[in-house]
């Protein structure tokens, strides 16, 4: 007997479901026996394991430009025991991957693998993290490379704005707002890599977040290979302090008179996740330029023209955030661009979001989150984002969809008004 057959219509849309609730694992918290603290996801079905090193060790700490960037970028280079290509080959041959990242506040050292080779993979792994020597061929290289992809992009429009922009909003002595110039890529040597490894690449710094299917002995085998060094030559969270020195001219144009186009950077600066306002002014962001049927993309892609795509976002860093507006836009628009984005945030500051349009966000920002928590390294990823902000995981995130949910149209105008007024933005435009 045939089994009934149901026949879906596919001409009647589907029923949105709103996001009622959201409950997080927490991580299995251990500590090494040098101090090291490993925060654990056991989630997932698939035999595989993401290992997580989160050094504080960004572009804040160093002394030279490029100090950060390198030494992490060098890990993988060379070991007492292994060159660059015999570590490529190994990792290779189990089919692991070892990933490495540079931010301003920290760096990242990350091995994917099949839950079957980590007992093989870790000694090697452990090398990399524990006994790089800085090869100076391989330095040399690697410098080279990022110089020359530098001066690729420093021909573009929307990089030179995004880096101006930034030294705008902090000063140019500033962590967050210095950016290499050519002549720095000659002062970096081999040393001054070794001496901030060894200053900022110790137990005091480090953490260790593990995600996927978790084996029973991992943390057994982490404290082997990483818990008994007890290098201190660092002191824990060595205090640095710059002031913000912003530009004195709000408004500055770079110009690139092969250019088809101009750049455009607007923001100012806000604070970062911890603060109350953060999570509503998110919102109001999304409102104004953070999906593709955003005001600022109605207006001045849709309506206008003016530009194939712009954007608004708020950054956190772990000592300050900022909110920013970006697009590339025709030269000979861009004055009529900046004026209609500044409609747009007055509009925010004066007019009650319609409550279609404030929903429609809602569910967009609600689903953008689900697909964000998604699988173990996903939840990883999360529970790193506010690991020194000194916030609840699960709270946290609980508070952001709330949030989402009960913000009303009158709490945006609100937060437009305190946070948005025109005379605070900054404007960087590169172009013709």
């Amino acid at each position: 007997m045939d089994k009934m057959k149901t026949t879906i219509n596919r001409t009647i849309q589907p029923k949105i479901k709103s996001v009622e609730q959201v409950s997080l694992p927490k991580p299995i918290i251990s500590e090494l026996d040098n101090g090291i603290k490993v925060y654990a996801f056991d989630a997932g079905t698939e035999e595989v394991i993401k290992i997580e090193f989160v050094v504080e060790a960004g572009s804040w700490y160093q002394d030279k430009k490029l100090q950060a960037f390198s030494t992490i970028k060098m890990l993988t280079e060379g070991t007492k025991n292994h060159t660059a290509a015999e570590l490529a080959e190994i990792f290779d041959f189990y089919g692991a991957y070892v990933e490495t990242e540079s931010e301003r506040d920290y760096t990242y050292i990350t091995l994917y693998t099949l839950n079957k080779n980590v007992e093989k993979l870790l000694p090697v792994f452990a090398e990399i993290i524990k006994e790089p020597v800085f090869p100076k061929k391989e330095l040399s290289v690697l410098l080279t490379n990022t110089k020359q992809d530098q001066m690729v992009s420093m021909q573009k429009v929307s990089y030179v704005a995004r880096i101006k922009f930034a030294e705008q909003l902090y000063g140019s002595s500033h962590p967050y707002g210095i950016s290499p110039k050519p002549e720095d890529y000659r002062k970096i040597t081999t040393d001054d890599l070794m001496q901030f490894y060894k200053k900022y690449y110790v137990p005091e710094n480090i953490r260790i977040v593990i995600s996927g299917k978790i084996q029973k002995n991992i943390i057994e085998l982490l404290n082997t290979h990483f818990g008994k060094s007890k290098n201190t030559s660092g002191k824990k969270k060595i205090t640095k302090l710059f002031p913000v020195e912003p530009a004195k001219e709000k408004k500055q144009i770079i110009l690139q008179q092969n250019a088809l186009q101009s750049g455009l950077r607007l923001g100012k600066i806000l604070f970062s996740r911890n603060h109350p306002d953060f999570i509503g002014m998110n919102i109001l962001s999304t409102i104004l330029g953070g999906y593709f049927g955003s005001r600022l993309m109605t207006n001045i892609r849709e309506d206008k023209g003016y530009t194939y795509g712009i954007g608004s976002a708020i950054i956190s860093m772990r000592h300050s955030g900022y909110i920013f507006i970006a697009s590339d836009v025709s030269a000979n628009c861009r004055e009529k661009a900046v004026d209609e984005i500044y409609k747009e945030i007055e509009r925010l500051r004066k007019e009650p979001v319609p409550q279609k349009e404030l929903e429609l966000v809602k569910n967009y920002m609600a689903g953008t989150f689900l697909r964000k928590i998604d699988g173990p390294f996903a939840i990883a990823e999360r529970f790193i984002s506010t690991l020194d902000y000194g916030l609840d995981f699960n709270e946290y995130f609980t508070n952001y969809i709330n949030t989402i949910k009960s913000i009303t149209s009158e709490e945006i105008i609100k937060l437009a008004s305190r946070h948005l007024q025109n005379n605070s933005f900054f404007e960087t435009i590169c172009g013709k």
